[in-house]
């Protein structure tokens, strides 16, 4: 659901920068037309809106990482699970590291 609104919310920005581009060539600085800089105000809410939730998402665990090349903390247990790899001797070291501290 937040990924749709953040999609949504996004497509929005687009076409508020299309208007404004638009907006801007017809009006050719007619001093008496406001419609750019309404446009631009329309942009910038959209992109508080799409950073607050985007910040909301992350804040809430509903968006993160899942890249296979970051597998997320190590634990005591995954380290001693993997005993012939040279992961899971970095992951030793990494762990021995913050065992020191």
């Amino acid at each position: 659901m937040l990924k749709v609104l953040i999609v949504i919310l996004m497509v929005l920005l687009v076409l508020s920068l299309m208007s404004g581009a638009y907006f801007l060539m017809i009006d050719q600085g007619d001093k008496t037309k406001r419609r750019t800089l309404n446009s631009l105000g329309v942009r910038l809410g959209l992109a508080i809106s799409l950073m607050a939730v985007i910040i909301y998402g992350v804040a809430s665990g509903q968006l993160g990482h899942r890249n296979p090349w970051d597998a997320g903390p190590i634990t005591q247990d995954d380290a001693a699970s993997d005993t012939d790899s040279s992961a899971s001797r970095g992951a030793r070291r990494r762990i021995e590291d913050l065992d020191r501290e």
